[in-house]
């Protein structure tokens, strides 16, 4: 039975060119050489993020269901494949910044004429598979949008000159106000359910870790009411806290004496205080702000130090459900801002850091990876990952969710990751 082109395909164009646009607003100020760059391998150029997103929707979309669809050239399969292995091989992570060819022009041209063929076969209507996997193309899209930022401001962070990528807000002379006293909100524990549930249609959406929706036994607990502030972080290292292991696991203590860590990433000491590298420059470092920029092993540590622990991520899921969100990507203000007054409820629920916890990334009970290549967006990395929660400034509107469990290595530090305190009530 034919197609029939409906609002809902329709909607999904639109929502396809508009988050389609906002990854080309974000490489607007970016010259060539700045696409080009890769400083460390977990950073990937901006070039290649625009690449990549695009080949994901050419090789999942188009070359598998757009009848009489020819790719766009057979080389761009090895040199814009992340990571799934079913596809074939790929160029290697650590050398994306050697491949000066494509250049910016040519990755510009790529996009162009996949967004017009997939606009074109989307224009005829589409089945509710194919639509799913459009999707996860646009979900991917928006997540390659806050690595773009993270990765350039890391990028940008190598030159002597601490240029600014986006200079959209005067935040360098932001009120250093006073950071308010942390509360505590208690919870009862018990029975709880967690993770996403499973079905439903067009407009609702869920990576396949997030599922299926489970039970949960949690004891009483107290979660802090807001995130933990750069001022809290200052005393920690006054007190010594990264030069003292008892405050450390083991593996992060050795991350410490081998990356000669002494405070969050971006911030540099001048003149007995501090300055942070931000999205719009150098600037100082505000005491009521979020600490921003820190790995799991510090947020551990720190919360040792606090005389607390981090929450695990059904605690976490369980307090935040109702809250409210803060600011994202959209706001054009790349930075946390600080809490409000104290009102009784959990603050800074999404929007400005990721929140680390202490889980693992593993499946949940029940856990089957989605079918066929997208299989391998999620499930291959339940390995030595811990989880994060909530959201920051540089996460697109939209895209956070209570269920939502980003991911990352314990000692990563280049993502927009703070700090929330739990403890046992």
């Amino acid at each position: 039975m034919e197609n029939v082109v409906t609002k809902l395909d329709r909607d999904l164009v639109n929502r396809y060119l508009a988050i389609r646009s906002v990854t080309e607003w974000l490489a607007e100020p970016l010259g060539p050489e700045d696409q080009t760059v890769q400083s460390m391998p977990d950073v990937s150029p901006t070039k290649w993020h625009r690449a990549h997103v695009t080949w994901f929707f050419e090789a999942f979309v188009l070359e598998t269901h757009a009848p009489g669809y020819r790719t766009y050239d057979t080389e761009f399969e090895y040199l814009y494949n992340s990571y799934y292995e079913a596809v074939g091989a790929r160029y290697p992570r650590p050398h994306r910044g050697l491949v000066t060819r494509p250049g910016v022009g040519e990755v510009a041209a790529y996009r162009q004429v996949i967004d017009e063929a997939l606009v074109e076969y989307l224009s005829h209507g589409v089945d509710e598979s194919v639509a799913a996997l459009v999707e996860l193309g646009l979900q991917h899209e928006q997540q390659h949008q806050e690595l773009l930022l993270m990765d350039i401001k890391h990028v940008l962070f190598q030159s002597p000159l601490r240029p600014a990528y986006r200079p959209l807000a005067d935040v360098s002379t932001a009120p250093d106000i006073a950071a308010r006293p942390l509360d505590w909100v208690r919870f009862d524990g018990g029975l709880v359910e967690v993770g996403a549930e499973d079905g439903g249609g067009r407009g609702t959406f869920h990576f396949d870790h997030e599922s299926p929706r489970h039970r949960a036994w949690l004891e009483p607990f107290g979660l802090g009411d807001r995130l933990v502030t750069n001022g809290e972080w200052r005393a920690f290292i006054d007190d010594g806290g990264y030069q003292r292991a008892e405050w450390w696991l083991s593996d992060g203590w050795a991350a410490v004496q081998a990356n000669s860590w002494r405070a969050p990433l971006y911030w540099n000491e001048v003149d007995g205080g501090w300055e942070s590298f931000t999205l719009n420059g150098m600037r100082p470092v505000l005491d009521a702000e979020p600490v921003c920029h820190v790995s799991h092993y510090e947020a551990d540590a720190f919360a040792r130090w606090a005389g607390a622990r981090l929450p695990t991520e059904a605690e976490w899921e369980h307090a935040v459900a109702p809250g409210g969100g803060s600011h994202f990507q959209h706001d054009l203000h790349w930075q946390p801002l600080p809490a409000g007054p104290p009102d009784g409820t959990i603050q800074q629920a999404s929007g400005e850091v990721w929140q680390w916890t202490s889980s693992p990334f593993v499946g949940y009970p029940g856990f089957t990876p989605a079918p066929g290549v997208v299989g391998e967006y999620n499930g291959k990395f339940m390995s030595n990952q811990m989880v994060l929660r909530g959201g920051c400034c540089a996460t697109p509107v939209g895209h956070s969710r209570a269920t939502y469990r980003n991911f990352f290595p314990p000692a990563a530090r280049w993502a927009f990751s703070g700090v929330r305190l739990a403890q046992a009530q």
